[in-house]
């Protein structure tokens, strides 16, 4: 039976109960450590997230040809100069500059520009 006036069924809504929603009940909910709304949300499940970090020495261009004609001895020409610093780019996004140094035998970074978020330029 459908009640005329109000379009709904009255055994339905006896059954069934309506309850207010805050916002910000939720919010504590999902954030357990939030505090004062100032608060920074907690990125600690982030931690895992696995990213890919590149070290570019430079860039270069050449044709095919040039490219099957390539065997060892070879020399490319990139467009840095020797002793300029190299990037550091995590998931192909500049985020630092830095200098080769050799740490047992295998080569790493020494960060000498980290680049502020606010200056990034892709």
């Amino acid at each position: 039976m459908v009640d005329e006036e109000q379009g709904t069924n009255p055994e339905e809504t006896e059954s069934s109960s309506v309850e207010e929603v805050s916002f910000e009940e939720q919010a504590t909910a999902v954030n357990p450590k939030k505090g004062s709304p100032g608060d920074k949300l907690d990125v600690d499940f982030l931690n895992d997230v696995p990213m890919t970090i590149t070290v570019e020495l430079g860039v270069g261009n050449i044709t095919i040809k040039d490219l099957l004609q390539l065997g060892e001895g070879s020399v490319l020409e990139l467009n840095k100069l020797a002793g300029e610093p190299l990037e550091v780019k995590l998931n192909d996004r500049l985020v630092s500059k830095g200098e080769v140094v050799v740490l047992n035998e295998k080569y790493g970074i020494r960060l000498t520009d980290v680049i502020n978020p606010d200056e990034k330029v892709d």
